[in-house]
């Protein structure tokens, strides 16, 4: 059984998404930069192994990165799933886990990277908006799409209904994304396209 380790910063409502889903791997531990991150309590309270590791203690970002992958690395983990986890990596870090790191992005890829993605999507103006999973890679929201889901935009809509009903797709695709990568379904090749077997 393949074992993944999920990264967070905040409430984590995908890695509960994954928790719930019951996907056939372990998840071997939820590590989060942030101490009092809500979601550390969730993955307690399902008997899941918790780890802190506060950017806030290292002097620079390759610091952190590198003490991030030794934390990592010590649960051998198979997949590494970004879930909310607000940090730029280091290309060192991308490349350690290049293929078999995933991240969920609110917007519909290449459109909209970073921040504030659905004001962003309001502002444009676009009809329809929606989320990514995607392999990371060291250009930030750029790696190879896995998956999209798409939403409407309402004339009615403002950034936090927009917003929700997104979120709605981004807990029903990720699970579907880890899933395809526990099951040996998905992998990313070397010329940087993803391929899903079956």
């Amino acid at each position: 059984m393949k074992q993944i380790v999920i990264l967070i910063s905040g409430r984590g409502s995908n890695m509960q998404a994954l928790v719930k889903a019951q996907l056939p791997c372990r998840i071997a531990a939820v590590i989060s930069n942030q101490p009092d991150a809500a979601g550390l309590a969730f993955a307690r309270e399902h008997g899941i192994e918790t780890a802190v590791l506060s950017h806030r203690d290292f002097a620079s970002r390759e610091d952190y990165d590198t003490a991030l992958m030794g934390l990592i690395d010590r649960y051998q983990p198979d997949l590494v799933v970004l879930a909310g986890f607000m940090r730029i990596l280091t290309a060192g870090f991308t490349r350690h886990y290049e293929g078999r790191m995933l991240n969920i992005h609110p917007s519909l890829l290449p459109a909209f990277k970073g921040l504030h993605t659905h004001q962003q999507a309001l502002q444009a103006g676009v009809k329809l908006h929606g989320c990514t999973v995607h392999f990371v890679t060291a250009e930030l929201d750029h790696g190879p799409i896995v998956s999209q889901a798409a939403v409407p935009v309402l004339a009615e809509d403002d950034e936090s209904s927009l917003a929700a009903r997104v979120l709605v797709e981004e807990h029903r695709l990720y699970p579907e994304a880890v899933r395809l990568f526990v099951e040996n379904r998905l992998q990313m090749e070397a010329d940087g396209r993803v391929r899903v077997a079956g």
